[in-house]
């Protein structure tokens, strides 16, 4: 096995299981354009975002890290009517990117898009009682993973899901010590994750189009 088998099988599952989609080929497009980079999840990956969501019955989505708004289509489109997402970016950039992306998808009046550095947009949610959240997916800087999930634990309840991207870096997250700030992040993030008591959770390593990578799976169990 190898990267370029990898990406073959990914194609191939792709090919037979995931539609092809106009806005989110569009949104792809757009971000390539953009010149942003290219980390969004793979098309299988967002549609395993959308069933998640929409097994769990999620009304209320929040999302940590934007980018071109890729996998936000994906969790927007498990929502019921009357759902809601909420998704947060830094670069405003990228942001702007999103907004046309999901205006694209005629997704304006689900998704409410904030921009602004995390660590201050998710105290604000929390200061104006939004939440709790049904579903969270943090998808954002890795050295900042722990205080992200600290946040979503705030902002959820019990029976909340909590997706946490890109946790096994290749298989670096096994050396401690690495020199790369992203590898340390995850590495307090699973250390937190191992002593929080309030949840349920496990992790998947993955290979596919992305490269080696993988998934942390949390469900709130206690308030």
């Amino acid at each position: 096995m190898n990267p370029e088998q990898w990406t073959a099988v990914d194609r191939y599952i792709t090919d037979l299981l995931v539609a092809p989609d106009p806005a989110l080929e569009a949104a792809l497009a757009a971000s390539v354009a953009a010149g942003l980079p290219p980390i969004n999840v793979a098309p299988n990956q967002g549609k395993l975002l959308q069933l998640l969501a929409r097994i769990h019955g999620a009304r209320s989505i929040l999302e940590i890290g934007t980018l071109g708004g890729y996998s936000t289509i994906w969790l927007a489109r498990a929502l019921p009517p009357g759902g809601r997402l909420v998704t947060l970016e830094s670069e405003p950039k990228h942001a702007e990117v999103a907004r046309a992306n999901l205006a694209r998808a005629q997704l304006g009046g689900i998704v409410e898009l904030r921009v602004g550095r995390a660590q201050d947009t998710l105290p604000r949610l929390a200061a104006e009682g939004r939440g709790p959240f049904d579903f969270i997916f943090i998808d954002a800087d890795k050295p900042s993973l722990a205080e992200y999930f600290g946040w979503a634990l705030k902002l959820a309840r019990r029976g909340s899901v909590i997706l946490v991207d890109n946790v096994v870096r290749r298989g670096a997250v096994v050396d401690p010590a690495s020199s790369d700030p992203a590898v340390q992040g995850v590495r307090r993030f699973n250390e937190l994750l191992a002593r929080e008591r309030r949840v349920s959770a496990t992790e998947l390593q993955t290979v596919g189009s992305k490269g080696h990578d993988g998934f942390a799976l949390a469900l709130v169990i206690a308030d």
